[in-house]
């Protein structure tokens, strides 16, 4: 091996000695040849050097091969990006499954089978000669780079007994007391997130944890180096942020894969919402709940806190952080700096400084709307200059905009019983969908969606997304030394659950979409260059790589469950200037709006009439009244164009009710009282949604054919 090769950072297969003796790698050399980590490179910039594929000729893109990694089954989603090394990809399926796969053939080297169940993962990691990967029951495995063979297998202890923080270093802060800390009563959630690998060390998560935890393991064993709780116990900081002992299932878990400052000695964690029984209930967890919402600078060795940001004080919304931040170094007003930049649900990004987290472009604790009962923090940090969303309900954009009846809001409107509508949503602004920085462009490319949510304090802990409403996205270009969008072009579709940006050197970006479409766009304005179809909904980042002389973009379409139920697959791809492996056939595309799963019932078989207020039960009308969402019988009715249908207030309901179609306006009944009724002829072919003025969330459609 060159010395050359092992230092950069596409060596990341460079033996621990050598590394052990050389300076410390830049967190920001751009992926060349190889792709050899999930983000590209240790700034998780999702950026390519290779530059082969252009604006002007990527017509010719098709596909090299196309591989079904688990014979064409699909029961799960695939979530899992691809990692290139030395011409080889690694990748691992929900099935439990990890491939090593032939990057210029798609023929399969070898498959390690853990039998250990399905479950999500998002990403192995490669160093050392090993594959390292996670299996359901919280296992971590390191497997022969080569063979395939499995080397270590550990079982990460979430148990009852382990002292809080346990492991070498115990994950202190240093403002921690040295009290002894109480044993833990967490379960374990799972280890769905990336792995990372950095100088013999391995860094992951428990993602959706009642307690979070981000771990550090020695690469060349699995044992425990180091753990960081993302509510802290107590003794340690932040704990009294929290309302008596909330913090035990507090959430704040790492969902993504860390940033690393490799000269700084810095990782960089995003923590997720706060629990402590309910996301949307903030009423028994007083405090600022650190770290949920939050970035935390976590010294690489030791896992202490260095400093963090909040975010999101006391979230009530849902408005966590999922996303893997990114490291750049940019001009800000003449003068270099290193920033870490990361977004969240809100729709907007927060730029710092990576070496004390000191915003780089203003951020604004701000006044917002209070409720005493939720224990809302007076202020929200807001950063100044543009959003990547709309951070209010209000009609301007695709999808902003709420079926009537519900009362809205802006992003910190409070919420109790009565839901209130907010945008981006739970399921919007940018979740744990990839971010790319252009190092020539300077500019951070990413992913949007717009899908808002209805929040009430109790409604199972997290806030639902209006029947009948429509979902959109979009993908932005933004400055994070000015706080501006440069460019911006909407999409039908959301792009913030896992459809991730890469951007190269040749000027082209690459995304997928939830019907299945891998799109080529033009880095300097996001217009449309190139489509392909997949076979399956693609929620995952592309990774570019190169062998011999030719370059290769790849890719993993599987579906996904959030925020649409979009097509699953286990369809890995490779693409090449001149591939000649045609497209598939497009699958079903999700509903654009969100969805009524009620089967269809044949106008002609009721009467062409629709009970309001009263369930649908094995092809009856429900006895008593109701306000469920579902409470229209039935709730999805076909009937030919030029129907007459009737919407009944039966007799034995208590109160008045009303049908308001949306949002097309064809009418809207005004009360309905009891034993009354409304009629509509329906004329056109379509699909029309209505509620209830009683109560928005009841919600039936009717399809016209």
């Amino acid at each position: 091996m060159k010395i050359a090769a092992a230092l950069s950072l596409v060596g990341f297969t460079a033996i621990s000695a050598l590394a052990a003796s050389a300076p410390a790698p830049s967190c920001c050399t751009p992926a060349g040849r190889d792709f050899p980590k999930v983000g590209g490179n240790y700034g998780n910039q999702n950026y390519s050097a290779l530059a082969q594929i252009t604006p002007a000729n990527i017509g010719k893109l098709g596909g090299a091969w196309h591989v079904h990694l688990e014979g064409g089954l699909n029961p799960q989603e695939q979530q899992s990006s691809v990692v290139a090394v030395d011409g080889v990809l690694y990748v691992e399926t929900t099935q439990g499954n990890v491939y090593a796969v032939n990057g210029a053939t798609g023929a399969i080297n070898w498959v390690y089978k853990g039998g250990f169940g399905p479950q999500l993962r998002r990403g192995v990691a490669v160093g050392e000669g090993r594959v390292y990967t996670a299996f359901a029951g919280n296992r971590i495995a390191a497997l022969n780079q080569k063979t395939g063979a499995l080397i270590w297998l550990k079982a990460i202890d979430r148990g009852a007994t382990r002292p809080f923080g346990g492991g070498r270093a115990g994950g202190r802060d240093p403002d921690a007391s040295p009290a002894p800390r109480p044993v833990s009563t967490d379960p374990g959630g799972t280890l769905k997130t990336p792995i990372t690998y950095y100088d013999g060390m391995l860094y992951f998560g428990t993602a959706d944890a009642a307690r979070g935890t981000g771990y550090a393991v020695h690469a060349d064993t699995g044992e425990i180096a180091w753990e960081f709780w993302g509510p802290p116990g107590p003794g340690e900081f932040g704990n009294e942020t929290w309302g008596g002992d909330q913090w035990r299932t507090g959430g704040a878990a790492p969902w993504m894969s860390p940033a690393i400052d490799p000269k700084l000695g810095l990782l960089y964690w995003t923590f997720g919402n706060a629990r402590g029984g309910a996301p949307t209930d903030g009423s028994g967890r007083p405090g600022a709940n650190l770290f949920a919402n939050s970035l935390v600078a976590i010294d690489l060795k030791t896992g202490k806190r260095k400093w963090h940001f909040q975010s999101v004080h006391h979230d009530i919304w849902d408005m966590d952080n999922v996303m893997s931040p990114v490291l750049a170094d940019v001009m800000v007003k003449g003068k270099l700096r290193h920033i870490v930049v990361y977004g969240s649900k809100v729709g907007m990004y927060y730029v710092l400084d990576r070496t004390d987290g000191s915003a780089i472009t203003p951020i604004v604790e701000t006044p917002v709307p209070q409720e005493p009962i939720q224990n809302t923090w007076p202020t929200q940090p807001i950063p100044q200059g543009d959003s990547i969303t709309p951070q209010c309900v209000n009609g301007e954009a695709p999808a902003s905009k709420a079926p009537p009846g519900y009362l809205t809001g802006c992003l910190f409107s409070t919420h109790l019983d009565v839901p209130v509508v907010q945008t981006p949503g739970t399921g919007g602004g940018m979740t744990w969908n990839a971010i790319s920085f252009d190092p020539k462009t300077k500019l951070i490319y990413t992913g949007y969606g717009i899908v808002n949510s209805g929040h009430v304090q109790h409604n199972g802990g997290v806030g639902f997304r209006p029947l009948g409403e429509e979902r959109s996205g979009g993908i932005a270009a933004f400055d994070p030394a000015t706080h501006k969008v440069v460019w911006r072009r909407e999409n039908e579709w959301s792009l913030a659950h896992g459809n991730g940006i890469l951007t190269t050197a040749g000027g082209v970006m690459f995304i997928g979409q939830p019907d299945g479409q891998l799109l080529g766009l033009a880095i300097k304005d996001g217009h449309q260059l190139w489509r392909f179809q997949t076979g399956a909904g693609v929620h995952t980042s592309p990774a570019a790589y190169q062998i011999g002389a030719t370059e290769y973009v790849s890719v993993l379409a599987g579906g996904n469950g959030l925020p649409y139920n979009s097509p699953r697959g286990d369809d890995l791809w490779g693409f090449v200037l001149g591939g000649t492996v045609p497209p598939s056939p497009a699958p079903t595309p999700p509903p654009h709006r969100q969805p009524i799963l009620a089967a269809a019932v044949e106008g002609a078989a009721v009467n062409n009439t629709v009970a309001i207020a009263r369930n649908w039960s094995s092809g009856a009308v429900g006895a008593a009244e109701s306000n469920s969402a579902n409470a229209m019988a039935p709730q999805n009715l076909r009937v030919p164009a030029g129907t007459t249908v009737t919407f009944l207030n039966p007799t034995g309901n208590s109160k008045a009710h009303c049908v308001t179609q949306f949002y097309e306006g064809l009418f809207s009944s005004g009360p309905i009282a009891p034993g009354q009724s409304f009629k509509f002829t329906f004329n056109t072919p379509g699909e029309y949604f209505y509620n209830d003025c009683a109560d928005p969330r009841t919600t039936g459609k009717v399809v016209v054919y």
